[in-house]
């Protein structure tokens, strides 16, 4: 059942506003939920990675073999050359150089003497030699070679300016407005060495944006630095390795700007808005990889790097150029480019749409609505089963998009969002329905024993008819006289002086844990060890008579002191076996024992009227009582019994002295006499009535031994 009125209102009102603040978080998209979604991303492609496919991309891999063979790097440029000179014989497509020289090679003639303490004709000689850089420059020329770059994070020096343009080997074509706006930029840029930059086919920036966990899932094509476009190493190769001038840049057809893509002759490489491409990463391809050592010695066939795309880095531990992959491996940073290059062949790239984020926001103000308007209305079968359907296929539909299209779709964030949008309203309405539910308990107390109510609550189970066998004690009470007194007053005045004596006597027995069975009229009945076992019943029924008394006792004297003819109160106490549990039918239970202790109670209640006394008391309930201060009334044989019940008088039961020891051990001894039926118990019953003419009890076995009646026997023919 839906909520009503007010309180639908309201969780209605806090359903929306909490969309709405989940909606703008979306939108502002904090670092926090940029890494929910890349950690989705990543765990994708631990799923899923690319299957690697034979390309024409190598890394021929500057490996710890190839520097034991050769000497630690950085090597000779003489010998970097004999590489271009081999890879050019071999007709390789393009190649590239993972490395930055910045810095003239150290190892040149003319910089050994400098070094070297030579005398001036040595020193004439080295200086006459072929320079490195200048063969390597020489190999580079006319060759299909591109060099790395660095960009630089600050700004370069006055005498580092000149150092900053690129030569000319490339022309950027831009395609609607700011396309390059949102491209990352530096300060500037650190190119290889003039000589060699100016021989080179092109030359490459070797930049890594990794996301701030370290991980490099993106990058770029195109960079800026001092006004002038910068492109990447990858970039570049594909460029070369075509036979290309021109790289054709295209914007994103909305307000904010940014690349939709990248052309470069007959390839078209997909972007995001800063021109980063998404890796979709291979496990381990040892046939990508070809060790430089085995280049340099000629064990290669000319057809192992012809018309391939070859990238010379290093994966050797020592040169540090080593990244962090989202299949959670570390792997060289001339792979990352090598993968780059083999997602440009064979088409195989990763999207993340521009309105990807979009659909991911709309899904949670849509799926929120719904989960939440559900949890609201329903019950909670329905809502847990249709958030979790929805969740299920949000994470099958971002799963299925990534397999089947390559598209990087993030179901997380928003199922986290209509999760959260079922979770607020199902917390408010679990807080109102346990309000409820706490109220009808109170309310239902009020009709109900409060034990009763709360093991019901417990315990629902035990809402079916059919009882169990135990030991319980009972009260029953009974007002004497108040029917007439009702016809004397006026009933509004009696029924407010009938509750407020209901009220107090039904109070006390839920003080002692007691279970009220029922009121008839001005009557009450009380259980104990129901629906809750006690122990202690016979204790707490005793404890819970004598308040009782004292409460109705002081009742009627204060309705005595206000000119009202209140009467007493009578109340019988027993325990015995019953059965207890719901009896009746399909349509409502009623909750009792059923038994002859019952009854017994309820006779004993009744048979105070003949004793003279006002609370009766058995001998079953008596025997859990410790330290009960009660006198033997008789062995009563109640109306329609034929076993003798042994009943007590507590001595606080509104006689005046009762409980004085003196006359409790005179009244004991008349009682033991009488008991065994000896003629002294006459003489002693009257000495009893001379000193206490008031005691009714005295005064009913003084009477039975004055008509020839022995023993403490008492048949009652009435009930």
């Amino acid at each position: 059942m839906g909520w009503r009125g007010g309180r639908s209102g309201l969780a209605l009102l806090g359903l929306l506003v909490w969309l709405g603040l989940s909606v703008a978080l979306l939108i502002a998209d904090p670092r926090p939920l940029q890494a929910l979604r890349l950690a989705v991303f990543d765990q994708y492609q631990r799923w899923h990675p690319r299957v690697y496919q034979d390309t024409a991309v190598r890394v021929i891999d500057l490996d710890e073999e190839s520097l034991a063979r050769f000497g630690q790097w950085p090597w000779p440029r003489t010998r970097l050359a004999e590489l271009v000179h081999r890879f050019e014989a071999a007709q390789a497509a393009a190649i590239g150089f993972d490395v930055v020289f910045a810095e003239p090679d150290r190892t040149s003639p003319r910089a050994m003497a400098s070094l070297w303490q030579l005398p001036s004709v040595g020193r004439a000689l080295l200086a006459g030699l072929p320079d490195h850089d200048a063969a390597f420059a020489d190999a580079l020329r006319g060759s299909h070679a591109v060099l790395g770059l660095s960009m630089r994070t600050e700004r370069p020096s006055a005498e580092a300016v000149g150092s900053q343009t690129l030569p000319q080997s490339a022309r950027f074509v831009e395609m609607g407005p700011a396309a390059t706006a949102a491209v990352p930029e530096f300060a500037g840029i650190l190119p290889a060495l003039p000589a060699l930059a100016g021989a080179a086919a092109g030359n490459g920036a070797l930049v890594f944006l990794p996301d701030p966990d370290g991980v490099v899932r993106r990058v770029p094509l195109v960079l800026r630095a001092g006004g002038q476009l910068v492109p990447t190493l990858a970039a570049e190769m594909l460029r070369v390795g075509q036979g290309q001038t021109n790289y054709l840049l295209r914007g994103v057809d909305s307000a904010g700007g940014g690349l939709a893509e990248v052309r470069i002759g007959q390839m078209t490489l997909p972007t995001t808005p800063r021109g980063e491409l998404w890796v979709h990463y291979t496990g381990a391809a040892p046939l990508r990889t070809i060790p430089a050592w085995q280049v340099l010695e000629g064990r290669l066939p000319a057809e192992a790097l012809r018309g391939r795309l070859l990238l010379v880095g290093s994966s050797a531990q020592g040169l540090l150029d080593l990244r962090f992959s989202p299949l959670g491996t570390v792997v060289p940073g001339v792979e990352v480019h090598a993968q780059v290059l083999e997602q440009a062949l064979t088409d195989a790239f990763l999207y993340r749409p521009g309105w990807a984020h979009a659909i991911e926001i709309l899904a949670v103000a849509v799926g929120g609505l719904l989960v939440g308007g559900l949890a609201l209305t329903t019950g909670p079968a329905v809502s847990v089963a249709a958030t979790a359907l929805l969740i299920a296929a949000m994470g099958w539909g971002g799963w299925t998009a990534f397999v089947d299209h390559r598209l990087l779709l993030d179901p997380l964030t928003p199922a986290l969002g209509v999760f959260l949008a079922f979770l607020l309203p199902s917390l408010l309405r679990h807080h109102a329905s346990e309000q409820r539910r706490r109220w009808v308990s109170q309310a239902f107390s009020r009709y109900v024993s409060p034990n009763r109510v709360a093991h019901i609550v417990e315990h629902p189970e035990e809402l079916q008819l059919g009882g169990d066998r135990r030991e319980c004690s009972f009260i029953f009470t009974d007002l004497a006289g108040f029917t007439a007194l009702m016809e004397k007053i006026d009933p509004g005045q009696a029924v407010g002086l009938l509750n407020a004596y209901l009220d107090g006597m039904i109070a006390i027995a839920f003080r002692h844990q007691g279970t009220l069975d029922r009121i008839v009229g001005d009557a009450v009945a009380i259980m104990f060890s129901a629906p809750v076992a006690q122990a202690d019943h016979r204790q707490r029924a005793f404890d819970c008579a004598l308040a009782m008394q004292r409460f109705a006792t002081d009742f009627a004297r204060r309705q005595h002191a206000a000119g009202l003819a209140f009467g007493r109160t009578r109340i019988g106490v027993h325990s015995g076996e019953v059965i207890v549990g719901n009896f009746g039918g399909s349509t409502m239970f009623d909750y009792r024992a059923l038994g002859d202790a019952v009854n017994t109670a309820a006779r004993l209640e009744s048979v105070n009227k003949h004793l003279g006394t006002w609370t009766c008391l058995s001998e079953a309930t008596l025997a859990g009582c410790a330290g009960a201060a009660v006198r033997p009334v008789g062995r009563l044989v109640l109306k329609g019994k034929t076993e003798p019940l042994s009943v007590y008088q507590p001595l606080n039961d509104g006689l005046d002295g009762a409980s004085d020891p003196e006359r409790l051990r005179a009244y004991e001894a008349a009682y033991a006499l009488m008991a065994a039926s000896s003629p002294e118990a006459l003489p002693a019953f009257e000495a009893l009535a001379a000193d206490d003419a008031a005691d009714p009890l005295v005064q009913l076995h003084l009477g039975r031994l004055r008509g020839g009646v022995l023993g403490d026997l008492l048949v009652m023919e009435d009930k």
